[in-house]
């Protein structure tokens, strides 16, 4: 019924055949079968790939990202079918492939163009080692890329959240995506809100923050949360 569908002139029934299969639904129970094989979903994806409803392409990419999560290989091997056929196509792919670039994930980084072995960190500075629950962490950090030409940087951060028993939860945030120039001191500031969400509990002590450049993560620094 969903291939049926994936073909309807209506948008909104094209985009139910893929968000309706997606293996990790957000608005309702996951779907077990197709998390440990996806390909009877593959079909869908593919009709709608170049669909002309932006609508429906970022439904595709959420299907895929959804696959990524436990079919890594298998969505590795679609980007790399699907990219350079058209911007549209390119856009959905850089979406779908947004769990495994935040996962560092070494086959997906050479086909976004990036590549981590020339980068440098040069600073790394931790402004605030002690942070209460409301206020902010403050961080800066500066990187080059040690060669002549551009390159592509994906600048990230991670933040390692404490848990009840003690143990550290990695949370990626993308900072940016940018082309820099060779030999370019390039100077980055962040702050990071510690704030009541719905979705994590915070825990009084050591957290840990680190940078990451193209997949590249370097060595985190200790700062101490009071909640």
């Amino acid at each position: 019924q969903m291939v049926t569908w994936s073909t309807h002139e209506n948008h909104h029934v094209r985009r139910l055949s893929t968000e309706g299969c997606r293996p990790r639904l957000p608005w309702a129970m996951a779907l077990p079968a197709y998390k440990k094989d996806p390909t009877p979903i593959l079909p869908i994806l593919e009709t709608l790939k170049n669909d002309p409803s932006e609508y429906v392409r970022r439904s595709v990419a959420n299907n895929l990202n959804d696959i990524a999560k436990d079919n890594e290989t298998l969505v590795v091997e679609i980007a790399r079918q699907w990219l350079g056929k058209t911007r549209e196509t390119d856009a959905l792919v850089k979406h779908a492939c947004r769990t495994l670039l935040k996962n560092g994930h070494p086959d997906i980084l050479p086909l976004f163009g990036l590549d981590a072995s020339s980068i440098q960190l040069k600073k790394f500075n931790l402004n605030t080692p002690l942070v209460s629950m409301g206020e902010r962490l403050s961080f800066d950090f500066s990187f080059v890329y040690d060669k002549t030409g551009n390159q592509n940087v994906r600048v990230e951060y991670a933040i390692y959240h404490r848990k009840k028993n003690g143990e550290l939860t990695k949370k990626v945030f993308k900072v940016s995506e940018r082309e820099v120039k060779g030999q370019q001191l390039i100077e980055i500031s962040r702050e990071h809100h510690f704030k009541p969400i719905t979705t994590r509990v915070y825990y009084t002590g050591e957290h840990r923050v680190s940078v990451i450049l193209n997949g590249k993560e370097f060595e985190p620094k200790a700062f101490q949360l009071m909640v």
